[in-house]
């Protein structure tokens, strides 16, 4: 395989950041009202460029009276250069449900996987293929035929898409530019170099992210979104899912405000959709505000990965279908994950009373005592651990990780992060402390549990845990679970009660 080109990597960037634009756009709090204020430059930007769905696309979508929910299908397509003139169509790359319904507590999320797979019906008869294709077979139109097909109930009952998105492929660096950048917590290092004396195996794009807390722009964001080697198609999905929940957060409604008339002009300029009537965008417009206030909620796709194809029950795929509707919370991690690679068993370590973990006081410390002397305020490490977990050393380069962040205000604050490297393939947590005790990471807690006389900042994705954290009077602390949340509650506050300052023994 060889490294991907420019164009192509600016181009799936595009797609994401577009999907992105328009989650962001339309559940951030009081965008909406700001569009409405001013409704008549809304519909013009909408439709200011003529990028129109073929007719057909509206045969297949679903009305929907005023005030009820819509679930809307956000699309992108893979479109490479060298495809199109060897005359390949192109396949979808992202596929995203989006619904908005204010009588829930939150906007539902759901990624469909492109490797999902399905069945469709050929010339010679019915066989099987990845969901992506229906965007090659007939462009968006086939792909929310596909999607209504997969998500039909068991009972027959219907299922719904009442708007799509459909993502062009024009130059959309202008919206990096209007975006900006974005603090991210990063779980673990991505790196791959293709030249010696780093050089791979494979020939994979180039990325080098170290982990940690930190601002992301450009070009590292394109790399983090975009990676997808060394994982799977779900943790890929999560980390996208990750990155877009951070960006919403810091997306403010002043930003939006301000510059609400170059958004819509990039929103009209670089997508189709059906969403051109004065009464859609009246309608979508006031749905937005009402649900702007909720939290974006990820939704867990119950898939089983395989070698080829990722696949899904019925009886899974009706929990998907039900928890996306209700916007409910998902039970477990986010999704399956494959083992890593076996290596040479250890001295086993002797368990905690939290299922799940185990001890690892001397493996913490010894992290502990390397950042120690570089940290300007106290370093914590966590007694416990995930069993069958280790401490990763980051393709052995200086783990764990002692850094600076700066904050909006370029002021500087020592950082650092201990990796350990969790059961299952791409699955990564973090324990992380920083100087900078008004993160925009530690905004708006979920919740707050006094343990231990520490008080606890409770951060929940949906039904699981996604980070706790707790501050000190020179620093802040967090556990961040992995992408997929695959620790449960009970271990990652177990973890969270367990940081110890270093030289002291609990």
């Amino acid at each position: 395989m060889t490294e991907e080109p420019p164009r192509l990597a600016w181009g799936m960037w595009k797609r994401f950041l577009a999907a992105m634009l328009t989650i962001v756009v339309l559940t951030c709090a009081g965008t909406a009202t700001a569009l409405l204020l001013e409704f008549d430059d809304a519909v013009n930007a909408f439709n200011r460029f003529g990028n129109k769905l073929d007719p057909e696309v509206t045969e297949v979508l679903d009305g929907v009276d005023p005030g009820d929910p819509q679930t809307i299908l956000v699309l992108g397509s893979d479109r490479r250069y060298a495809d199109r003139k060897m005359g390949i169509k192109p396949r979808s790359d992202t596929i995203i449900l989006v619904r908005l319904d204010p009588s829930k507590d939150a906007t539902a999320v759901l990624s469909v996987p492109r490797d999902l797979k399905v069945s469709y019906r050929g010339p010679n008869g019915v066989y099987s293929d990845k969901i992506n294709a229906a965007y090659s077979i007939g462009g968006p139109k086939a792909t929310i035929n596909k999607i209504k097909q997969l998500m039909k109930s068991t009972d027959g009952e219907p299922f719904q898409i009442h708007h799509v998105v459909n993502i062009n492929f024009g130059a959309f660096s202008k919206a990096v530019e209007r975006l900006g950048c974005f603090y991210v917590d990063v779980d673990r290092r991505y790196f791959n170099d293709n030249r010696p004396p780093f050089a791979s195996d494979t020939n994979y794009a180039t990325i080098d992210i170290k982990p940690g807390y930190q601002k992301l722009c450009g070009q590292d964001s394109l790399d983090f979104v975009r990676f997808r080697h060394l994982d799977t198609d779900i943790v890929r999905g999560a980390r996208q899912q990750h990155y877009l929940s951070l960006a919403k957060d810091q997306t403010g409604v002043g930003k939006l405000f301000s510059d609400k008339d170059r958004l819509l002009e990039l929103f009209g300029r670089y997508t189709d959709t059906d969403i051109r009537s004065t009464g859609a965008i009246l309608r979508l417009l006031k749905l937005a505000y009402e649900s702007s206030r909720d939290p974006l909620r990820r939704i867990k796709f119950r898939a089983d990965l395989g070698t080829e194809f990722v696949t899904i029950g019925r009886g899974e795929l009706q929990k998907v279908k039900d928890e996306f509707l209700t916007a409910e919370a998902s039970e477990g991690a986010s999704g399956p994950t494959k083992p890593r690679a076996s290596r040479p068993k250890r001295k086993k370590r002797r368990s905690s009373q939290v299922p799940g973990l185990a001890d690892a006081k001397v493996a913490g410390e010894d992290q502990a005592v390397i950042l120690s002397p570089k940290m300007p305020f106290p370093v914590y490490y966590a007694r416990l651990m995930k069993k069958g977990g280790r401490y990763w050393d980051g393709y052995n380069r200086s783990a764990p990780r002692s850094y600076g962040i700066y904050d909006e205000d370029k002021k500087l604050h020592r950082a650092y992060r201990m990796v350990v490297e969790s059961p299952g393939l791409g699955e990564y947590y973090g324990i992380q402390g920083t100087a900078w005790k008004d993160a925009p990471i530690l905004a708006s807690p979920s919740d707050e549990r006094r343990v231990g006389g520490r008080k606890l900042l409770l951060f929940r994705d949906g039904g699981r845990l996604r980070m706790v954290a707790w501050k000190t009077e020179k620093a802040a602390y967090w556990v961040s679970n992995t992408l997929l949340r695959s620790l449960t509650n009970q271990q990652m506050l177990a973890i969270a009660r367990s940081l110890t300052r270093v030289g002291r023994s609990g």
